[in-house]
């Protein structure tokens, strides 16, 4: 109740003023038009033609602030309508006034009351549309180089001399396979046996027998 009694307030006197103002340049319009030959229903026609276009030029140019809608050439549509129906409720209106300068000024009053009452309406109902801020693009950053893979020999410790050699778990796996070998055929086995049963290249394999040799000698 509260908030209708403070927009009846705000609002109420804008209202009645396009109320009295419409209705006076409404009569001014509708006996212009009998006037000139537009008897009966067809000078309210004519009257309410003149003024109905004026208000809905104006919600047209409200509609279009507020969509943000842009025009094409010198003036939009709804405002050039506005335009034309303003001159014509001008010149309806001064066309009853006496010629003098007050005459016409008296007679205009209802109309310009009338377009100022539409425009304070039409600026009220105009509200700023909030600026919508550009989308923030994060980057994740890709990493210039895959992780690298563990090695299977162990890397070389600072302050060693000798060359890296396989894991020690390789090594011991190794050893049980070799162990087997020579108890099931009674000789030892070779490179190319020992890469078939661990899968490894020649390379490892024979740094495999390698270690595996100098393990086995006395020292």
């Amino acid at each position: 109740m509260r908030r209708l009694a403070s927009w009846l307030l705000d609002t109420g006197p804008v209202l009645v003023l396009a109320a009295i103002a419409g209705a006076g340049s409404f009569t001014h319009i509708r006996d212009t038009a009998t006037d000139h030959g537009q008897t009966g229903w067809m000078s309210w026609a004519v009257a309410v033609c003149v003024d109905l276009t004026c208000v809905m030029a104006a919600r047209e140019r409200q509609r279009d602030k507020k969509t943000g809608r842009q025009r094409n050439g010198w003036v939009s549509w709804p405002t050039f309508v506005l335009a034309g129906g303003i001159i014509l409720s001008l010149a309806a209106n001064l066309h009853q006034a006496e010629s003098t300068v007050w005459g016409w000024l008296t007679a205009a009053t209802p109309a310009g009351a009338f377009l100022i009452a539409v425009s304070m309406l039409e600026r009220r109902a105009a509200v700023p549309r909030p600026e919508l801020s550009a989308p923030v693009l994060t980057v994740e950053p890709v990493p210039s180089s895959p992780p690298p893979a563990p090695a299977l020999v162990p890397a070389v410790q600072d302050g060693q001399d000798s060359e890296p050699g396989p894991s020690p778990a390789l090594v011991d796996y190794a050893r049980r396979v070799a162990d087997e070998h020579q108890a099931k055929h009674g000789k030892p086995i070779t490179r190319d046996l020992l890469r078939a049963r661990l899968g490894v290249s020649n390379q490892l394999a024979s740094d495999l027998l390698r270690t595996l040799r100098t393990a086995s000698e006395p020292a």
